[in-house]
């Protein structure tokens, strides 16, 4: 059995996990915090979850947990972290045990400035119409649905979407930094969504980081529109493989908007360039794990919207 438990656990990605994490066999949870708002009240409720009392308890913490999760805004004077230190347990941030629970699956990471949540449903949209199974974590902290995570044994491919804010005020290290993606699909960069402060040259810093934090033999999927990630794209490992995609071929008649394929007019929901750009970063991510262009043309124009993802 899997004891592990969630400090802060109200904030909406620790409760999603939670709930996630919950689904698995041979895992038994707990968690705390000072206070949990809705929706994270009644759906830790739900899910048998929600802790008796609010506040911190370090006699909670002992050696016979498996693993300690920090939520984003845990900090060092935290009376269960400090004993979890003193205990020596496992300890690990939100995107650390993301990684972990993935370790051993094929992980493909959509970072970006922009276009990051739609890139990633889209795939997972594919995946789900041509039935392929697939862990999931989308960081979409406004919705207040409790399925934006999945977690399970049996699926062999995660898709997650990059955040690049900061991990917590105790780990400075962008969240993304830690997913080790085999499969890294990178939208863009732009000036005015610099994170925490950073300089542009830092912040395009971060995102070459994560691109040699790919596993070996990575596949890097990149919008070749963007000077920034054209010139990370000429400076990676060795072993790292480049695709470049860009705006796809296409028209538009009678205010419908239709793809150009060797397959024939495709027609799809969007006639926005940037969501036809999201689309193609899409169409090869899904290339790279055995899904033809046929299949994904087969399904794509189902796609109205993230909301068709998780029906």
């Amino acid at each position: 059995m899997h004891r592990v438990h969630f400090i802060a656990i109200g904030s909406s990605a620790m409760y999603s996990l939670a709930i996630a994490i919950s689904k698995k066999q041979s895992f038994e949870l707990t968690g705390s915090d000072i206070e949990i708002f809705e929706p994270a009240r009644s759906k830790l409720q739900k899910n048998g979850l929600l802790p008796e009392k609010m506040g911190w308890f370090p006699e909670h913490i002992h050696k016979g947990l498996s693993a300690v999760i920090l939520g984003m805004d845990v900090t060092e004077d935290n009376p269960e972290l400090i004993r979890a230190k003193e205990l020596k347990l496992k300890i690990y941030s939100f995107p650390e045990y993301i990684f972990e629970q993935t370790r051993s699956k094929t992980r493909i990471v959509v970072a970006g400035s922009y276009g990051k949540t739609t890139t990633t449903s889209i795939i997972l949209f594919v995946l789900k119409k041509l039935k392929i199974d697939a862990d999931y974590m989308i960081d979409n902290q406004t919705n207040s649905s409790d399925n934006f995570i999945k977690l399970t044994y049996e699926s062999r491919i995660a898709v997650f979407e990059g955040d690049e804010n900061i991990t917590s005020p105790i780990d400075s290290r962008p969240k993304y930094h830690h997913y080790k993606p085999h499969i890294a699909v990178l939208t863009g960069i732009e000036a005015e969504k610099t994170k925490e402060n950073l300089s542009l040259e830092n912040y395009v810093e971060q995102f070459r980081k994560f691109v040699d934090l790919m596993e070996v033999q990575g596949r890097m999927i990149y919008f070749d529109g963007d000077k920034n990630l054209n010139e990370i794209a000429t400076k990676l490992r060795r072993d790292i493989v480049p695709f470049a995609y860009h705006t796809p071929a296409h028209k538009i008649l009678n205010g419908n908007t239709f793809l150009l394929t060797r397959y024939g007019d495709v027609a799809v929901k969007f006639s926005e360039e940037y969501n036809l750009q999201n689309i193609d970063a899409a169409r090869m991510a899904c290339r790279q794990i055995g899904v033809t262009d046929e299949q994904f043309y087969s399904v794509i124009s189902e796609f109205t919207g993230m909301q068709t993802t998780f029906l």
